[in-house]
């Protein structure tokens, strides 16, 4: 069931005497009664740039000495001036110097003393005006920081946590990277949001489920939850690479001739059989969700397949499990920031979102619905709680049709089996555009066209019973909707934006920090069947998530997929599609041999969390079209293209 929580209003000022200081000390709009937006009274141009380097309390490149990271800060001057101290706004990043953040790529830029100059992104030049100061971290072994790059563990996690700790009074910061001069964050109140899309929406997930004091918000967008979640699908590799080579993309060459333990460690630790290790517990954030007190305000695109869509949502009920405050945007693109599909509402309701949370403006934001949902480019809708209150998890069985391969869908437990062969030639897109056609490389099961919409909202599961020829097979599962529609092109370069040469402007610039950023649009494609749900697994996990073994051929297992989360509504005149196949070509790698698999169609099932549950989905099919609507469109989405082993490289 959704659970919906209370957001909690900070009120740093309860009493009439102290409501003169709120009228001193808060921006101008204070003075006029309670303040319910931040504005930009400060100026940007005059702003206070400094670097502070953070004591980890950590030697992760084995020198002998605590690394230090380093923190640019970005500030508005009058506050500490007037005595008041402020709240900040953090992302720690490891791409600020190698690879750039945002559409366009910015990395930091520096003066002759080594202040920062231009902060990359949008949110220093917004909220600083507005009185906050923001902080961008180099992780460790990144541009200007000590240490090594560990991928999610230890050493990146402190990082982050590290600065937290120390604008809180709690660790120690120096002036310089060696020096000896304290430099103390007397101007804060401790406060801290963190932000960041990816690799940086990541390290605020892992800092939350430390528990860290100070840290109240973060806002992940298309974020990691679990590392292991991010190269191995239940024991199927995703990439054909591991952390070791993400740790030297990022890695500063300084770093790279000190860090070779660390890299080391990285490889023995996350072995290429898909095992779990030690490795990926340190890495799994999902397990410490009651240990998170921040609030969370989650972005995902629903057709990202750098960072798939079961991290936000095993990160979700994990919060919800645990009573976090939440709030989520749901996008139809991929790897893209919210900036680039939906800007100037995006810019609006973080800005409330912050001024809410680190603030404690009661502005309303608390009251408005929990979820944004994008269902067709750039229409967006609302919905009270997600899932919506009235989601059940409903399981559909399949059953042999007429021709071999193509069956149906339903209520009922099915009989008999069907059987296909593993071509890694062809992924999801090929299946569904051939979806009731008998093809040798899948078993598709399809529902009569509906005679009213349904929506799926939330995580499905498959349980399969197969039998492999093999001694090795993987298994992919997809949940399609066969019918017409015009879709965000989030398989294309893009993942769903065009990027314009026109700019527009959102907050203050300088000479060397322009605020203008390039207009996006959507890109739009017409389709006639889109895989909006999908998942896979090694079937040498039968027994275990954690540990694969060799299969015996001609003997039955039985596995459950995890399918990514999802909010998706099939209209009126569509059909349903639970597609079960071997290799998902270009988002997994196949198994060394090519087997034949067997389905029990009587021990096969998907769960599949319906509005309405059973009876909405019996109520869709009453009455139900004879027919499929024409396709008048191309066959489905293109297949994906070369999906990125860099968590939120660029855009």
């Amino acid at each position: 069931m959704p659970i919906r929580t209370r957001f909690t209003i900070w009120r740093p000022f309860a009493t009439a005497a102290t409501a003169a200081l709120l009228a001193a000390f808060l921006t101008p709009a204070a003075a006029h009664g309670t303040p319910r937006e931040s504005r930009p009274v400060y100026s940007y141009d005059d702003a206070i740039r400094e670097a502070v380097w953070v004591d980890t309390g950590l030697d992760g490149d084995g020198d002998g000495k605590s690394d230090r990271v380093a923190a640019d800060i970005v500030r508005p001057r009058e506050p500490a001036a007037q005595g008041r101290r402020i709240p900040v706004i953090m992302d720690a990043s490891p791409y600020y110097s190698c690879c750039g953040r945002g559409n366009e790529s910015q990395t930091k830029t520096y003066d002759a003393s080594g202040r920062v100059v231009r902060m990359p992104l949008f949110y220093d030049n917004y909220f600083v005006p507005r009185g906050y100061a923001f902080v961008g971290v180099d992780l460790a072994g990144t541009n200007r920081s000590d240490g090594c790059v560990d991928v999610g563990g230890r050493l990146d996690i402190q990082s982050a946590k590290a600065v937290v700790d120390w604008l809180n009074g709690r660790a120690k910061g120096y002036t310089t990277r060696t020096g000896n001069t304290r430099a103390r964050a007397t101007w804060t109140n401790g406060r801290t949001g963190m932000i960041g899309k990816s690799w940086d929406g990541t390290i605020a997930n892992g800092v939350a489920a430390t528990g860290v004091k100070g840290l109240k918000t973060i806002v992940p967008i298309s974020a990691i939850s679990s590392w292991y979640d991010y190269y191995f699908a239940k024991g199927a590799p995703l990439y054909d690479s591991g952390p070791d080579w993400l740790s030297q993309y990022v890695e500063s060459p300084d770093a790279r001739t000190r860090c070779a333990a660390v890299q080391h460690q990285l490889v023995d630790g996350a072995p290429r059989t898909g095992d779990w290790t030690p490795l990926w517990t340190e890495r799994d954030y999902v397990k410490d969700a009651g240990k998170v007190r921040a609030s969370v305000f989650l972005v995902h695109g629903m057709q990202d397949l750098n960072v798939r869509t079961k991290h936000f949502g095993q990160w979700w009920n994990a919060l919800a499990k645990n009573g976090v405050q939440r709030k989520i945007w749901l996008s139809g693109t991929g790897h893209v920031d919210p900036f680039d599909f939906r800007r100037a509402a995006w810019v609006d309701t973080l800005h409330r979102w912050f001024d809410h949370e680190l603030l404690g403006y009661d502005n309303g934001i608390d009251r408005e619905p929990m979820a944004d949902i994008e269902r067709h480019p750039d229409q967006w809708v609302t919905s009270t709680l997600w899932p919506p209150r009235g989601t059940v998890t409903t399981t559909l069985h399949p059953a042999p049709g007429t021709r071999t391969g193509v069956g149906t869908l339903g209520l009922r437990t099915g009989t008999g089996s069907e059987s296909f062969t593993d071509d890694p030639r062809l992924s999801e897109t090929d299946w569904a555009a051939h979806a009731d056609e008998s093809t040798a490389s899948k078993a598709g099961f399809i529902t009569p066209p509906l005679s009213r919409d349904l929506r799926v909202s939330g995580s499905s599961t498959v349980t399969l019973t197969v039998t492999p020829s093999t001694s090795t097979a993987h298994l992919s599962a997809v949940l399609a909707d066969l019918g017409p529609d015009t879709i965000r092109d989030y398989a294309g370069s893009g993942e769903g934006i065009t990027t314009l040469t026109d700019r527009s402007c959102w907050g203050a610039s300088t000479a060397g920090d322009s605020a203008c950023f390039k207009v996006t649009q959507a890109r739009k494609t017409d389709v006639a069947s889109t895989v909006f749900s999908r998942g896979w697994a090694d079937l040498g996990t039968y027994a275990s998530d954690r540990k694969g073994v060799p299969l015996t051929p001609g003997t039955p297992y039985t596995i459950t997929l995890d399918l990514a989360a999802s909010d998706h509504v099939l209209p009126e005149g569509h059909r349903l599609a639970l597609i079960v196949a071997g290799t998902d070509k270009d988002l997994i790698d196949p198994p060394p041999s090519t087997p034949t698999l067997t389905v029990d169609l009587s021990r096969t099932a998907a769960h599949v969390p319906l509005v309405g549950g059973p009876a909405a989905f019996a109520h869709a099919l009453a009455g139900s079209p004879a027919a499929a609507p024409a396709a008048t469109t191309p066959d489905g989405a293109r297949a994906p293209h070369t999906v990125r082993r860099v968590p939120g490289e660029g855009r």
